[in-house]
């Protein structure tokens, strides 16, 4: 639903959620037959859905659901208003999750799916700065 909220599929917001399937543990062929489906469905009952199916998610998995959904909108580098307005709609008037919790979550994703290539200490810093 997030992908289709601002009305474009990016190719990155497509390989994140190849990302989260595989770090989620999700089966990948349903993942993708889900996604050719929900072209055809009516976004207020899949949404109204969604709703009933994260309500019934203890917090920790609500707050992991919501943070993966910020890490896809902000895959293109950019998270569009209307990605934003759903993903608060979700978070703040559905879930009344507090923001702070959401934005580590997606900060540890964030790690999870763009790991360091090294740690530069000061003194090697120091040696590429000359």
């Amino acid at each position: 639903m997030l992908i289709h909220a601002d009305g474009k599929v990016n190719e990155r917001e497509i390989s994140l959620g190849q990302q989260l399937v595989s770090h989620e543990g999700l089966d990948a062929e349903e993942f993708h037959v889900q996604m050719i489906l929900l072209k055809s469905k009516d976004q207020s009952k899949l949404y109204n859905d969604s709703v009933v199916g994260l309500k019934k998610m203890d917090r920790a998995q609500q707050i992991n659901c919501i943070a993966w959904l910020c890490v896809v909108a902000n895959a293109d580098g950019f998270m569009d208003r209307t990605e934003w307005q759903f993903i608060y709609k979700l978070y703040h008037n559905q879930l009344h999750l507090p923001l702070d919790e959401v934005m580590n979550r997606q900060k540890e994703l964030n790690r999870i799916q763009r790991p360091a290539i090294f740690f530069a200490s000061s003194q090697s810093q120091a040696v590429f700065a000359l």
